[in-house]
């Protein structure tokens, strides 16, 4: 464990040095994006018949393919995202406060990446505008993707007055040592600031994470989102009151393993082992493993009761799912993460921190695998008998491929440019571990 004393200093590294390693990253970064874009554009020029998504009974394949699963997948990183950091707040789980923001930042970048999806499968980007702005009062009560947009926009205006409530003190207290250059975005996001609303953000902000606490499984993941799937019951594969458990699980599992993905990065990059410490990878470990285990649970439940003298559609939907090579090797990835973490928790020596991204590599390539498989089962194991002789196919294209490395690159670009912006560890953070140094332990200056 180390000793060094956390200071200011080093939460205003990332926006003060800026290596070699840094611009590399944000090129790789630039690049996957950019190709995104440009099949992209490609879609917009040809249609979405270069996607490989057919008219679903005609053309013998789907609607909904990579595309919705992607959508789905990123919801459920940002909605765990910062479902992790109330809970922080929230239940005084001062130990994770170092990561806390670094999760309000996955949720407001995958928000973005999750609404960018629906304007890349809308086909085109001014229905928007035409169909769903336009005509809000008509559409809500009939779109599934309006009630998307709505949830998405609700949680993303909920998450920035959130975050930003708590950069305001951060801001203000290091405004000396940030950049000149980004004064006029400092200057506004500090409007009318005095310490005397220190106390009364800090009771905005708990009650804003008891808001969010309450939302996830009523409205978010686990209300919404799985109810656009869950109600229809011409689809065996979709339907039933697990999905909505199922997707809390799926959204809490893939954001812890996200911010121990995050949290590694910066550490190394930053020699943070001070501020994020092997401690907060341990616990973090254990929470992945706990909701990993939830997650495999719900998902034997669907197996169980689709293959135990089940109605014919519905077998023959989880039929298809565990005869799908892709489906073995997602619950395959979980279950490793899964046997690992049980493991380094009876023998502690076999924790190492790159085993701990590798676990959550392997959770989040699960959890995506898996949901991209949902939605395509969905359509092609429908209890509709007019589309019973037509053979159900699907094999992403080369642009829904790409979307997914764009999107992570497009989530990458986010944070390189935030973190040149203002810190993505709180200075209440730094401020508390100072609290608990020993006076054995090197002082801190009063410049510090």
């Amino acid at each position: 464990m180390s000793t060094k004393t956390p200071r200011k200093a080093d939460i205003l590294r990332p926006i003060q040095n800026t290596s070699t390693k840094y611009f590399a990253l944000a090129a790789v970064a630039g690049l996957a994006f950019t190709l995104f874009l440009l099949g992209w554009f490609y879609q917009l020029y040809e249609g979405m018949v270069v996607t490989g998504l057919a008219d679903w009974g005609s053309g013998g394949g789907v609607t909904w393919g990579v595309y919705i699963g992607a959508f789905i997948w990123w919801v459920g990183i940002a909605h765990g995202g910062i479902i992790l950091s109330a809970a922080v707040r929230l239940l005084g789980m001062e130990r994770y406060m170092p990561v806390a923001r670094l999760a309000e930042l996955l949720t407001i970048a995958g928000l973005s990446a999750a609404g960018f999806y629906i304007i890349v499968h809308m086909g085109r980007p001014d229905r928007m505008v035409t169909s769903v702005l336009g005509h809000y009062h008509i559409t809500v009560h009939n779109s599934p993707l309006v009630w998307d947009v709505t949830v998405i926009t609700a949680y993303l205006v909920l998450t920035a007055t959130y975050l930003s409530l708590t950069l305001r003190y951060d801001v203000s207290r290091l405004r000396d040592q940030l950049p000149d250059r980004f004064g006029p975005i400092y200057r506004f996001m500090t409007i009318g600031y005095t310490e005397k609303e220190d106390e009364i953000i800090e009771r905005m902000v708990w009650w804003l994470a008891l808001a969010i606490i309450i939302m996830a499984p009523l409205l978010l993941h686990g209300g919404v989102i799985p109810w656009l799937f869950a109600v229809i019951p011409t689809m065996p594969g979709w339907f039933g009151a697990v999905q909505g458990p199922q997707f809390l699980t799926i959204a809490l599992t893939s954001a812890i393993s996200g911010v121990i993905l995050l949290s590694y990065a910066f550490r190394w990059a930053y020699d943070w082992d001070h501020i994020i410490t092997d401690d907060i990878f341990r616990g973090l470990l254990l929470w992945l493993g706990f909701f990993c285990l939830l997650f495999l649970w719900l998902q034997l439940q669907q197996l169980v009761t689709g293959l135990f003298t089940a109605p014919v559609d519905v077998t023959h939907a989880a039929e298809g799912r565990i005869h799908q090579p892709l489906y073995v090797l997602a619950m395959g990835l979980v279950f490793t993460a899964l046997a690992f973490i049980f493991a380094q928790t009876i023998r502690p020596a076999l924790f190492t921190k790159k085993r701990s991204v590798a676990a959550g590599l392997m959770v989040l390539t699960g959890t995506l695998i898996e949901k991209i498989l949902f939605v395509v089962e969905g359509f092609l194991h429908p209890t509709l008998d007019i589309y019973g002789a037509v053979p159900g196919e699907y094999s992403p294209s080369l642009i829904e491929i790409s979307s997914l490395t764009g999107t992570v690159g497009m989530v990458t670009l986010f944070f390189l440019t935030v973190a040149k912006l203002f810190p993505v560890v709180e200075l209440h953070a730094i401020e508390h571990l100072q609290e608990k140094q020993t006076p054995q332990e090197e002082p801190v200056t009063q410049d510090d």
